[in-house]
């Protein structure tokens, strides 16, 4: 195998490998994107984890246990309202559920 064809051959293989991390990244884009849309007619406790735990779930942390260290965290520290924490982190989930997808 000559230099030439051990280049074209790493440039191939880089160039696919580029198109596949592309791929992935606006799959997840799109699905947090949803995930976006679903959160915006959340209430505002509700946003507030949203918004506190998206970065953890999409970054491949489990949405249940994400949601509850969360929720737990914010009722604690009188950040939501803590008679509501249960409702409010079972309708940020489902929308979370969508940017784990």
């Amino acid at each position: 195998m000559t230099y030439l064809n051990a280049a074209l051959i790493r440039g191939a293989a880089g160039a696919l490998c580029i198109g596949a991390l592309l791929a992935i990244g606006t799959a997840a884009h799109a699905d947090r994107a949803a995930a976006d849309a679903c959160a915006a007619a959340l209430s505002p406790d509700a946003k507030m984890i949203y918004a506190a735990t998206v970065g953890q779930v999409v970054g491949g942390g489990d949405v249940r246990t994400v949601v509850t260290d969360t929720t737990r965290s914010l009722a604690m520290s009188g950040k939501i309202d803590r008679g509501a924490a249960r409702g409010n982190a079972e309708a940020a989930g489902q929308c979370l559920a969508q940017a784990k997808s």
